[in-house]
């Protein structure tokens, strides 16, 4: 997976993705110093991905769909707002595009939602 979306040069992507992922790869180095290494690497990688992406930034048209998803499936605000910015880059219409999340009750969402999900197998 991680191999496609970094030769993929159309990934689109939240914003505020890039601090759920640098968050996560800080909470693992705390937790097992040992893969400091690894995860610097990780890190660097990602970073370096990042900047081929592009990043979904209108925050009032992601929240505005964030706060319909959030009534009707059960998922926390920070997948509603992944959720939300793949709506807008889709421009209303989900079947457009693909999205992928390794989040079971986030790849349900986006499903009825209408996306082709990649994740969770």
């Amino acid at each position: 997976m991680a191999r496609r979306l970094n030769d993929d040069p159309d990934v689109v992507v939240w914003t505020l993705t890039r601090v759920e992922l640098l968050s996560a790869l800080a909470r693992r180095h705390r937790a097992e110093p040992g893969a400091a290494r690894r995860l610097r690497i990780a890190r660097r990688q990602f970073l370096t991905t990042w900047e081929r992406w592009s990043e979904v930034t209108a925050v009032d048209l992601v929240r505005r769909r964030a706060e319909r998803i959030v009534e009707t499936h059960t998922l926390r605000a920070a997948g509603a707002l992944q959720i939300g910015a793949a709506v807008v880059a889709a421009e209303d219409n989900p079947d457009s595009l693909e999205f992928v999340t390794f989040d079971l009750a986030q790849a349900a969402a986006a499903e009825r939602e209408g996306f082709h999900v990649i994740g969770p197998d």
